[in-house]
């Protein structure tokens, strides 16, 4: 049986930077378990498609992400990406092991 997850690549990528928007493509394809050169495809794809703009700070790139944009699919597109960032970058309530 494959392995197989919710979240596309693209979601993996967009939460990595998310979570630090100055994280290093190397890192996040490490995060992600992808090839670099796939990590900066998505990036650019997500750049393209104005999810998420690039900053150069110094000898490094920085990301803003534009949360208010819908997400593609047609059942999804009334919701915006902000949302899901904000349920999967917020501190679980009732994780295994944690007292309520």
């Amino acid at each position: 049986m494959a392995d197989w997850t919710f979240l596309t690549n693209h979601a993996h990528v967009l939460l990595c930077i998310a979570q630090d928007p100055g994280m290093r493509l190397r890192d996040v394809a490490d995060a992600v378990g992808i090839t670099e050169r796939a990590a900066q495809r998505i990036v650019a794809e997500l750049e393209q498609a104005g999810y998420l703009d690039r900053v150069r700070d110094g000898r490094r790139n920085r990301y803003r992400l534009n949360q208010e944009l819908p997400l593609r699919h047609p059942l999804e597109r009334d919701h915006a990406v902000g949302e899901i960032l904000s349920v999967l970058t917020a501190e679980p309530k009732n994780a295994p092991g944690r007292s309520a």
